[in-house]
């Protein structure tokens, strides 16, 4: 039986050779017109790992007193304005997940599907220029540009685990007299939160990098404090800012993987 069904895969035809050339063909074409679109020669390359030291050069030594008055408030901001942020994602993103789900609600989920695109399509940098002037500078139009701008990932990744659950428990449910809401309590959010809500820390290790530049724009966060040493060609003090916030990054990112792995593994 293993035999004949090795054969029956052998037999089977693969892809045309043509269509992956032609595919290739147009990778190769796309990737040396963005070439010479961006202004990219061998000799500009050349000159690249010496222009990074001596660059790298200015920040060196690090004023890390500065870091440790002025650098870890800031940062903690970062935080905060992140955690919020992917709280706020949290909230909004679970029921859209829901109802974005193919298998449980096929006539909403398109809708859905075009409002997680939409939200996905805003950088958290272009939406806190917008909340900047509606809500005033400082760290509540971070959190409220990183929550809109989570919603259209955290939204999808959610109908993804949610289409991927087996349907069957639903139909148990709604068989036995239940509704599709109770449907949804009892059947579907216990068997899909897990991996949900992993990913809502995932999400969370990537607002903290974006929260970090949106005090460029007034946004709050530690941003602010590195555009000002920048500003004023304190290298030196920025040095410091960019230290403890990549060591605060890192150690968050450790953290927030090992709970991510427990979870999943229940």
């Amino acid at each position: 039986m293993n035999i004949s069904r090795q054969e029956s895969l052998l037999k089977r035809p693969g892809p045309p050779v043509g269509f992956g050339f032609t595919v290739a063909l147009a990778i190769l074409i796309l990737f040396g017109v963005s070439l010479y679109a961006i202004g990219f020669t061998p000799a500009r390359m050349l000159e690249v790992p010496g222009g990074v030291a001596r660059v790298l050069s200015f920040f060196w030594p690090a004023d890390m007193a500065y870091g440790w008055d002025r650098v870890l408030p800031a940062i903690v901001e970062s935080i905060q304005i992140a955690w919020i942020g992917t709280i706020i994602a949290a909230i909004l993103s679970l029921p859209l997940a829901l109802f974005g789900a193919r298998t449980l609600f096929p006539r909403l989920a398109r809708g859905v599907k075009l409002i997680s695109a939409t939200a996905r399509a805003f950088p958290e940098i272009l939406l806190a220029i917008y909340f900047v002037p509606i809500v005033g500078l400082g760290a509540f139009a971070g959190a409220l540009a990183i929550g809109i701008s989570s919603v259209g990932m955290l939204t999808k990744l959610g109908a993804e685990v949610v289409d991927s659950l087996d349907f069957g428990t639903v139909e148990a449910v709604e068989a036995a007299g239940g509704s599709r809401i109770q449907a949804l309590r009892w059947a579907v959010l216990p068997a899909v939160l897990p991996e949900i809500i992993a990913h809502w820390l995932f999400r969370f290790e990537l607002n903290i990098r974006a929260s970090a530049v949106l005090g460029v724009v007034g946004a709050g966060g530690v941003g602010g404090v590195l555009l000002n040493t920048l500003r004023y060609r304190h290298f030196d003090k920025a040095a410091a800012v960019l230290i403890l916030t990549i060591l605060v990054v890192l150690a968050i990112d450790t953290i927030s993987g090992e709970i991510r792995r427990k979870i999943i593994r229940g």
